[in-house]
């Protein structure tokens, strides 16, 4: 049986714990084939962001990409971060004020809580709207913040389409650090995603990164089409 509120249990001690080293861990990505840095930045380029947008992050962690978003937005926008624990929040906070950067705005809260601003040009997750189970409310609420033209980008873990049983045990186990459980896999979110985007904005697009364990999805809201069916796989 699934249990969300142990799912978010089990993710607020292990990113607690996690806090203190995530962005040092993180750099060991590379080291292990997967170029973490380069899919962040192609996930912020896909926002399409301009000098003075206001863009939300939910599950911001330590604002590993808020040197991306700042480079994006500029001093005249504003980066709202959202996140549930309050280790990596603190982390972001620090990152936030060596930078003295101006116009960021923290928010501890559970993203399924969380009252998106009206009319923002952006919304991000990365590596973190999977552990959300109710991932799909999420990209709906978010869905309709976005002005205009705004964008909905998703970076994050899957598990392979078609893979082989034997793989999902594998697999598992390598993301077990990052709270990825037997439920997570059960609760298969990344569909839940993509059925949620397909539902709510234009112009989904869906491409598979490092071999099916990653995906990059992306949005756009266009209040008077309806939404286009996802296109593109790689």
């Amino acid at each position: 049986m699934r249990d969300p509120e142990r799912e978010r249990e089990l993710v607020v001690r292990t990113y607690r714990r996690r806090a203190p080293r995530y962005d040092s861990s993180a750099k060991l990505y590379y080291a292990l084939g997967y170029p973490q840095w380069a899919h962040r930045r192609r996930a912020v380029q896909a926002l399409e962001l301009g000098s003075g947008d206001t863009v939300v992050e939910v599950g911001c962690g330590t604002g590993l990409n808020f040197g991306l978003l700042q480079e994006a937005i500029g001093p005249d926008g504003h980066i709202v971060g959202v996140d549930l624990t309050d280790a990596m929040l603190v982390k972001a906070e620090q990152r936030v004020d060596e930078h003295d950067w101006r116009n960021v705005s923290l928010v501890q809260t559970d993203a399924r809580d969380f009252e998106f601003p009206d009319s923002v040009d952006a919304v991000l997750s990365t590596y973190a709207l999977t552990h959300v189970p109710e991932c799909a409310e999420v990209i709906s609420r978010g869905s309709e913040a976005l002005a205009e033209g705004g964008r909905w980008v998703v970076l994050d873990t899957k598990l392979p389409d078609n893979a082989p049983g034997w793989t999902v045990p594998l697999a598992l186990a390598c993301l077990r650090p990052f709270a990825v459980t037997e439920a997570w896999a059960a609760r298969r979110p990344w569909e839940a995603i993509r059925a949620a985007m397909s539902d709510t904005l234009s112009d989904v697009s869906w491409n598979d990164l490092f071999l099916g364990f990653v995906f990059l999805a992306s949005g756009r809201a266009t209040r008077q089409d309806r939404p286009a069916t996802p296109t593109g796989t790689a």
